[in-house]
């Protein structure tokens, strides 16, 4: 099937039912899948191959490809038989689906070099499509489109709906979200089953251009993408009516036969008509010129002198405005606290790359992924505490191989007077189970511009913590600061005990070691700014000399500084004597030094423990 001309109907419909055809095969080969989803979806997909869709395959990096989201990740059979008619996965290879080691996993990810991102988590394809289109319009400067194909029940994920109100209010015409309206979920019909009327209403009433059509006449298909390609300044929403399970009368329909491979798959595959091998010549993409590589060279970072109080936010904000003038790679997205991240110095000084994403902290995680994926390094900030509700983002973007800098400022009680509400204290936790993550927590401004500018070249999900107030600056402006290292600020060959704090309790850590120092118990301290991963040698070796550690930190006493530091002894080597001081309590409205002393963290409680500590266990 040559698409340099437009597909006929009998093509396009034996294309829709090869698909098909393949979507039953893979899963009864697996023994499991949704090939019900898939078949639904066939013609909107054939569709779109044939005619529409602009890429080349054996350059998935070409600059001017279209970028295909499947957001109904569980119809995966469905792209996977688009590959085939593609000619880059073959028969056998499809048959593979869901078994170990297969590229063709249930879910699809980047696995497979045209697999921009990870779905499977539904409402996640738009959002993450938005932040493709963003960059497509505002920072590549180039043709492609973005297509999101999305199922009806994931329109009731609110993340759709942050997502739907970006694009219109971004007028992102380079993006096409094709709905397909198949009326059934996974236990039983969606909200508004085949309504399409009244999912439109819903976008139109974000500024999208929307278009209703029967999702199995292939030619109103076309003439709908074709619609959507020429509307100008708005996104367009194909909301597609179609058939779960078209094709075999035993399914169409039908409840009950979600998520499972057809009850008689050879009898299914008859009535569709056979295996086909259709191939289709995908339309080659418009001639682009590779972008010029972005700008990157050394930031010249702020420089802050000792003793000087800086909080780590401004600290972030000075470094990351500098680190954008060395990097034209650098974005920043904002979750409208950009005045309280210190994220808006940047906007000030590079206000092209700046997205002001409002408080919509999903959508703003999910156009960071979408940025990432098209080869940006994405800097999101917001509270650490309004970071948890796009956890699920995270986890995604992890499984999507995505590359990017979030921000979590105004952690902990030392936020002082907001309450509980605002402060952050299950973030670290939440960062470190996020596979191949990056956690740091700096305590002065200077440490803090330095690994704002080491992020820029890190790997995965990297998490830098940040304090809202003031604090003195500890370190010369030429210290370094490498990922996975601690700094000892205070040490003798006669320590009795070790402090190991991070952030602001490292000042509290220091403060209290002065005192124990005047009372004849030397403690050893270490900055352990780099929460993930963690140093182990320098906590192996105080552990070895003084055969207690204390951690002190600013956060929930579950999956935060103490486990971090706990799991360096969980080797089978001999456990030191550990201590932890977290925040157990449920903290109010108060100062932060208030704060800090209720949930006892202060140096002063700090002082209390390691002398209790002292005289139960190193002196008798």
């Amino acid at each position: 099937m040559k698409s340099a001309r437009t597909p006929d109907r009998t093509e396009l419909t034996e294309l829709g039912q090869q698909l098909r055809v393949d979507a039953v095969r893979a899963a009864d080969a697996a023994g499991s899948g949704h090939p019900t989803s898939s078949m639904s979806a066939a013609d909107l997909a054939a569709v779109l191959l044939a005619g529409h869709l602009r890429y080349d395959f054996e350059r998935p990096e070409h600059p001017a490809n279209d970028r295909l989201i499947l957001s109904k990740g569980h119809a995966s059979p469905l792209l996977y038989a688009m590959y085939r008619a593609a000619g880059v996965v073959d028969d056998e290879e499809l048959l593979t689906f869901r078994r170990h080691g297969s590229r063709l996993e249930g879910h699809p990810t980047p696995r497979l070099p045209w697999v921009d991102v990870a779905t499977g988590s539904l409402g996640q394809g738009l959002p993450v499509g938005v932040g493709m289109a963003l960059a497509g319009k505002h920072l590549d400067h180039l043709p492609y489109r973005v297509w999101v194909l999305c199922g009806d029940s994931e329109l009731a994920e609110g993340s759709i709906w942050e997502a739907a109100e970006h694009a219109g209010d971004q007028h992102l015409d380079n993006l096409t979200l094709i709905v397909d309206v198949n009326r059934l979920g996974q236990r039983g019909p969606t909200r508004h089953q085949r309504d399409l009327a009244a999912y439109a209403r819903r976008f139109r009433a974000f500024d999208w251009h929307t278009v209703e059509v029967d999702g199995h006449d292939v030619e109103a298909v076309d003439a709908a993408y074709r619609e959507a390609a020429a509307t100008a300044r708005r996104p367009t929403a194909i909301l597609a009516g179609t058939v779960k399970g078209k094709g075999v009368a035993s399914v169409e329909d039908r409840e009950g036969m979600h998520g499972k491979p057809l009850p008689d798959a050879e009898a299914a595959v008859t009535e569709l008509g056979g295996p086909r091998f259709v191939r289709v010549d995908v339309t080659a993409p418009p001639a682009a010129h590779t972008p010029e590589p972005a700008p990157s060279g050394r930031p010249e970072l702020p420089r802050y002198e000792l003793g000087e109080k800086v909080a780590t936010r401004t600290a972030y904000g000075q470094a990351l405005a500098a680190l954008g003038t060395a990097r034209g790679d650098v974005v920043v997205l904002d979750g409208e606290v950009g005045d309280s991240t210190k994220a808006e110095l940047f906007a000030k000084e590079h206000p092209e790359r700046y997205f002001e994403c409002y408080i919509a902290e999903q959508q703003m995680l999910a156009a960071a992924v979408g940025l990432a994926a098209r080869g940006w390094i994405p800097y999101a900030a917001t509270f650490a505490a309004f970071l948890t509700r796009a956890h699920d983002f995270l986890r995604m973007a992890a499984i999507s191989r995505a590359s990017l800098v979030v921000t979590g400022s105004h952690a902990g009680v030392a936020i002082g007077q907001d309450g509980p509400s605002q402060m952050g204290l299950e973030d670290l936790a939440m960062f470190r189970a996020v596979h191949g993550s990056t956690v740091l927590y700096p305590c002065d401004a200077n440490q803090t511009a330095r690994l704002v500018a080491a992020t820029a070249d890190g790997e995965g999900i990297r998490y830098l913590r940040t304090t809202r107030g003031d604090t003195p600056v500890l370190y010369g402006p030429d210290e370094e600061f490498p990922v996975g290292g601690a700094k000892v600020l205070r040490s003798s060959p006669h320590d009795k005990v070790t402090l190991v704090a991070a952030g602001v309790t490292v000042h509290e850590a220091l403060v209290a070691a002065d005192a124990l120092e005047e009372s004849g118990i030397p403690v050893r301290v270490i900055d352990l700014y780099s929460v993930k991963p963690v140093d182990e040698r320098v906590l192996q070796e105080a552990a070895a000399l003084t055969g207690c550690l204390v951690t002190v930190e600013d956060h929930r006493s579950q999956g935060g500084l103490g486990d971090a530091v706990a799991e360096c002894f969980a080797d089978g080597r001999p456990m030191p004597r550990l201590v932890r001081l977290a925040v157990e309590n449920m903290p109010g409205s108060a100062t932060p030094e208030e704060q800090l002393a209720e949930a006892a963290i202060d140096a002063a409680s700090i002082t209390a423990t390691v002398r209790a500590l002292y005289e139960r266990v190193v002196t008798s």
